[in-house]
């Protein structure tokens, strides 16, 4: 683990950091447990679980662990969150990451720990009250470094007031599988939550498909803040709190209001703005049949939430990740990838795939991920749909006091729906250039061609398609490539070769001769591209360039599974270290930590174990 760790003398420890609880400041409890001490002060079992209303969270404190065992630490998280390098070896940090340490006390205040209350669409339908019911946020830490401020959460720490009919725990399947793939993805540039420990309970036993041992993954992010946080206050109507927390995620979570986009003006067709008075709808005496109104701040937030996530979904679909389960709950108001169960990365490409197996419809499927994130979109400009409707009256005091009149609601609903319209082009345009961004990356292109899209893009998803090639090598393999190589038609047909299976070509009505065929077109016409963006003889950086962005290692399912069989059944926690480090520099050549694992690691995925699936507790 060394080896890949510069050395630093950045960090603080874990005394030193500076712990704060704005979220539980700025917004309301459950009113059951208005402060620390009542919570405190009770009995742990009667915290619930329970339905829980006018109330962001519920301050609870997680299960003290009777023997732990700290079976890894992320020295990149450790980096990031601004820990000093070695504090993971101090008793109060492996106290606090496996719930046995807080930082409050009666006599002294400070931070006391909660759980979010957030709602959620499942698959298509609403599932009512959901909200942490295994994760417990102990406080938000600053690095004092970079600024940045991080919520600081323990995921597998016992019930909440949000279990429902579950136990609060986290299997070491699950924490190992979450562990891994959050700080990967952080790796490869795609916005994600962060893990910063893994926590063995080697006394804990917890019941999903079978007795697991349990677990603890420590795991911070800029916030939890969810769309479903929004969905559960739309469901009860609680509009004054839908308020509060939008201002709470613009000016808390965001960096104010002055940071997101522009306010655009938008054309109202008869805009009755003139002629309703929204505090109280009565007829006026003008009337216009067109009138420009400038968007206001919510409807601004909005379009910044749906900008962040149409980035981080087009990440997805460049880097062919799944997460497995896009429910309202599972989708950041930050843009984040959050809450993994049954996720994967893409082995062969197929569009259809979907790594969860209660998934019969496909509906979180590689192809669906970028329509999904927007329906969810859709769900949050309704929860928002008064806010960003009222235009200019937003701040109206009988307005706020008493919410839209009879009159005034036709425009209000009409501006907001057109708010959501032209939010949808926005994302998709987002979408697009962000994803044509990072495949022209990790194609080695320089600049942008109209053309790309349709004869580099397109074809090559259809030709991994149609040949059943290995999305990700594909792209490590081509960054290999030089130019001289390909220069000729024999040539490009020989050097197809490199991206077929070990066991050779398939794909319905494919024969070795054709497969080369149809690689080598593409060959061809990719040739000519990288020649009119580079100079011949800066081919080694263009092949460095590409290198830096297509990663030789990236933390498959059965890579997963083996790890996990390991750790669980054999106690091999080297395995998960050495993983874990391929995971943190997933584009080097080589990590020099077990040369023959690493080869095997980052060789052709095993015919059987392509396209795994696994359950929502995985």
């Amino acid at each position: 683990m060394a080896s890949q760790i510069s050395n630093r003398t950045r960090g603080v420890s874990l005394d030193k950091i500076q712990k704060t609880n704005t979220f539980t400041s700025k917004l309301p409890p459950d009113p059951a447990f208005e402060t620390p001490e009542v919570s405190h002060n009770a009995p742990r079992e009667t915290l619930g679980p329970r339905l829980v209303k006018g109330a962001m969270y519920t301050f609870v404190r997680p299960e003290p662990s009777e023997e732990t065992k700290l079976l890894g630490v992320s020295p990149k998280a450790l980096e990031d969150i601004g820990l000093k390098l070695g504090e993971e070896s101090t008793p109060e940090f492996q106290a606090l990451v496996s719930g046995n340490k807080l930082y409050w006390s009666e006599q002294a205040g400070g931070v006391y720990p909660w759980a979010q209350c957030y709602g959620g669409w499942q698959f298509g339908s609403w599932a009512g009250q959901l909200g942490d019911g295994r994760a417990i946020s102990l406080f938000e830490v600053t690095n004092p470094e970079t600024n940045k401020r991080y919520e600081l959460q323990l995921k597998g720490a016992g019930k909440t007031p949000y279990s429902r009919f579950a136990d609060g725990k986290a299997v070491l399947r699950s924490s190992i599988r979450e562990y891994i793939v959050s700080e990967a993805l952080n790796a490869l540039g795609v916005p994600t939550t962060r893990a910063l420990s893994l926590t063995l309970l080697p006394k804990s036993k917890v019941l999903r498909e079978r007795l697991e041992p349990g677990a603890i993954v420590a795991r911070f992010a800029e916030t939890w803040l969810r769309i479903g946080s929004f969905d559960i206050l739309r469901a009860r109507g609680d509009r004054d709190l839908t308020r509060k927390l939008a201002t709470y995620v613009a000016e808390d979570v965001f960096p104010g209001w002055e940071s997101l986009p522009a306010a655009v003006a938008l054309r109202d067709k008869q805009s009755h703005r003139a002629v309703i008075d929204p505090q109280r709808g009565v007829p006026g005496n003008e009337t216009q049949e067109h009138e420009d109104v400038i968007e206001n701040r919510f409807a601004r937030l909005y379009r910044e939430i749906a900008r962040r996530n149409a980035k981080t979904v087009a990440a997805w679909q460049a880097y062919g990740f799944m997460n497995g389960v896009l429910n309202t709950d599972n989708t950041s108001i930050y843009g984040l990838s959050l809450d993994y169960g049954p996720f994967a990365f893409m082995d062969d490409f197929d569009p259809q795939y979907t790594p969860n197996h209660d998934d019969h419809s496909l509906r979180y499927s590689y192809k669906n991920q970028p329509t999904i994130i927007w329906w969810n979109l859709v769900r949050l400009g309704e929860s928002l749909g008064e806010l960003i409707g009222a235009g200019d009256k937003v701040d109206d005091e009988i307005f706020v006091r008493d919410g839209v009149t009879e009159a005034f609601a036709p425009v209000l609903i009409k501006r907001a729906e057109d708010i959501i319209q032209r939010t949808g082009e926005e994302f998709k345009a987002v979408f697009m250039d962000e994803y044509e961004r990072l495949m022209r990356r990790r194609l080695g292109l320089k600049t942008k061609k109209d053309s790309d899209f349709q004869e580099l893009f397109s074809e090559l998803l259809d030709t991994m398609q149609a040949l059943e090639l290995d999305f990700n090598h594909f792209f490590r393999r081509l960054s290999s490539i030089s130019i001289n190589e390909i220069e000729t038609e024999e040539q490009r047909k020989a050097v197809s070769s490199i991206f077929f299976h070990d066991e050779g070509v398939n794909g319905i009505g494919c024969t070795t001769d054709s497969a080369k065929e149809r690689m080598a077109q593409w060959l061809g016409k990719w040739r000519l591209r990288i020649l009119e963006d580079w100079d011949p003889k800066d081919d080694k950086t263009r092949q460095d360039s590409m290198k830096a962005v297509n990663p030789k290692f990236l933390p498959r399912g059965w890579i997963l599974d083996e790890v996990i069989e390991r750790v669980e059944k054999k106690d091999d926690r080297g395995v998960l270290d050495r993983v874990m480090q391929m995971s943190l520099y997933p584009f080097n050549d080589q990590w020099g930590l077990n040369k023959e694992e690493e080869e095997r690691f980052c060789g052709d995925v095993p015919r059987f174990k392509r396209a795994m699936m696994c359950s929502c507790s995985s």
